[in-house]
C-alpha cells in the first residue's frame, strides 16, 4: 500500500512537472480563485466593467462624424466655411485615424489599453463639447481632430482590449462592439436633426449634446486605469509572478498583415462613399430627398443585427474567405442596381450595401484571430487600421471628382465595383488560418 501511494504521488509529481509554463500559470490563477473566493468576485465585477465600457465606447465611435454630416449645411452657412474646407471636413476622419492610431500600441505598453482608452473617451467628450462654441472654422477643425484623436488610438485598442479579457470569446465580443458601433452610427444620423429642434434648433446644441454620451464611457474604465496588461489573461501567469515577454513585429514584412490592411482599407472606401454618395445618386435618379436619407439609414441600421451574427460566424470557420466573397458579391449586386435601375430596385439595393458594408466586424475580427498574443493584436490592430484608412482617403474624393468631371454616375460606380474587386482577394488572403507570429517565426 505504501509502494503503491508513492507511486501515485511520483506520478501527480511527474504530471504537474510536464505541464507548460503557461498551464501552470493558469492552473495557479485558478487555484488562487479557488482558495481566495474575493479574487473570483472582484475579477467578475471587473469584466462587467468591461464589458460596460466596450459597449459605451463603441457607441462613441462614430456619432462625432455623422452628427456633422446631419447638420453640415448649417455648420457651412454659420461659420462661413468654404466648399472646399467643407470637403476637407469629410476627408480628416480617415486621416485622424491613420496618423493618431499608429501611437496606440505604444501608449497601451506604457499606460495600459484601458487608461488609454479612458482618455480617448475624455478627449472625444472634450473635442465635442469645446467644437461648436470654438468660434471660428480652426478652432472647429482644432476640437474636431481632438475628438478624432480619441476616437484613433480607442479605435486600435478595442481588438486589444477584447483579446486581453476575453481570449476565448473574440467572436462574440467583437460583434457587440461591432454592434453597438452601427448603431451609435446609425442612431446619430437618424436623431441629430430632430434632437437639434428640441433643444431650440440651434446646431451648436445638436452637436454639443454628444459630448455626454462620450463623458459617460469614460465612467466604466476609471477603475480598470491601473490595469496595464496586454496579453490574455490567463497567459500572463500572475500568479506565478511573470510576464510573458514578447519582441516587437515587424508588420510590414507579413503577408497577411498586408492583405488585412488592404482589405481594410477597401472597405473603408466603399463605407466612407456609401455613407458621403449614395443620398445623391438616389437624389439624382429621381428619389425624393426625404427617401433618399431614410434608403441611407437603412444601409447603415443593416450592421447592427450583421455586426453581431458575422464575428461569430467567422470565429468557428477555419477559413474567412468566404465570408469576404458573399460580402463582395452583395457590393457588386448594388452597385449593379444602382447603375441600370438606381430608383426601381432603391430599397433592395440600399438593403444589399448595407450587407456589403458589414466587412467592417469581418475585418476586425480577422485582426483578433490572426495575432496569437495581446501585443500582437495590438500592432496587428495599429499597422491595419492605419494603413487601411490611409488607403481610404482618396477614394471619396475620386468618386467627386468623376461625377463633377463626367456630369453623371456611370464611372463612379464603375469604379466603386471594380475596387469590390480587390476587396474580395484581399479578404480571401487575409482570413487564411495563420498568425502573424508564425510568419515572424518561418522568416
Amino acid at each position: 500500500m505504501m509502494d503503491l501511494m508513492a507511486s501515485e504521488k511520483f506520478r501527480t509529481v511527474d504530471t504537474r512537472t510536464a505541464m507548460s509554463p503557461t498551464e501552470r500559470g493558469t492552473d495557479a490563477v485558478a487555484g488562487t480563485e479557488e482558495t481566495n473566493p474575493g479574487a473570483g468576485r472582484t475579477r467578475a465585477w471587473a469584466t462587467r466593467l468591461v464589458v460596460a465600457g466596450i459597449l459605451l465606447s463603441a457607441l462613441n465611435l462614430r456619432p462625432a462624424i455623422t452628427s456633422l454630416g446631419a447638420l453640415l449645411e448649417e455648420v457651412r452657412d454659420d461659420l462661413g466655411m468654404s466648399g472646399s474646407v467643407a470637403g476637407l471636413l469629410t476627408s480628416v476622419p480617415p486621416l485622424c485615424f491613420a496618423v493618431f492610431g499608429v501611437t496606440a500600441p505604444r501608449l497601451a505598453r506604457r499606460f495600459g489599453p484601458a487608461a488609454v482608452i479612458c482618455a480617448g473617451m475624455a478627449a472625444i467628450a472634450a473635442g465635442l463639447l469645446i467644437r461648436p462654441y470654438a468660434g471660428g472654422t480652426t478652432g472647429f477643425l482644432a476640437a474636431s481632430a481632438l475628438a478624432l484623436m480619441g476616437i484613433a488610438v480607442s479605435n486600435v485598442l478595442m481588438p486589444v482590449v477584447v483579446k486581453r479579457w476575453f481570449p476565448d470569446r473574440v467572436g462574440s465580443m467583437t460583434g457587440l462592439y461591432s454592434m453597438a458601433l452601427a448603431l451609435g452610427t446609425s442612431l446619430a444620423a437618424a436623431v441629430t436633426v430632430p434632437l437639434t429642434g428640441a433643444l431650440g434648433g440651434s446646431w451648436r446644441s445638436g452637436l454639443a449634446v454628444w459630448a455626454a454620451l462620450a463623458a459617460a464611457a469614460v465612467l466604466p474604465w476609471l477603475p480598470l486605469v491601473r490595469d496595464r496588461g496586454t496579453a490574455p489573461a490567463p497567459s500572463r501567469q500572475r500568479a506565478a509572478g511573470t510576464v510573458e515577454q514578447h519582441a516587437p513585429l515587424r508588420m510590414a514584412r507579413s503577408r497577411t498583415a498586408w492583405a488585412l490592411a488592404v482589405f481594410f482599407g477597401l472597405q473603408a472606401t466603399a463605407a466612407y462613399i456609401t455613407m458621403g454618395w449614395m443620398p445623391q445618386i438616389f437624389r439624382d435618379a429621381g428619389v425624393p430627398a426625404g427617401t433618399a436619407g431614410v434608403l441611407l439609414a437603412v444601409t447603415m441600421v443593416m450592421g447592427v443585427p450583421l455586426a453581431f451574427v458575422i464575428p461569430r460566424v467567422a470565429t468557428r470557420l477555419p477559413h474567412q474567405g468566404p465570408i469576404a466573397l458573399v460580402l463582395g458579391a452583395c457590393g457588386l449586386a448594388g452597385y449593379a442596381g444602382l447603375y441600370f435601375a438606381p430608383a426601381a430596385g432603391a430599397w433592395a439595393w440600399a438593403l444589399l450595401l448595407g450587407v456589403s458594408n458589414c466587412a467592417f466586424p469581418l475585418a476586425l475580427t480577422m485582426v483578433g484571430m490572426r495575432a496569437r498574443s495581446g501585443p500582437g493584436v495590438a500592432q496587428l490592430s495599429a499597422f491595419a487600421q492605419s494603413t487601411g484608412y490611409l488607403i481610404s482617403i482618396p477614394g471619396p474624393l475620386l468618386v467627386g471628382v468623376l461625377y463633377q468631371r463626367s456630369g453623371g454616375w456611370g464611372l463612379p460606380i464603375a469604379l466603386m465595383a471594380a475596387l469590390m474587386v480587390p476587396q474580395m482577394v484581399m479578404g480571401v488572403l487575409a482570413g487564411r488560418n495563420r498568425t502573424v507570429e508564425e510568419e515572424a517565426a518561418v522568416r
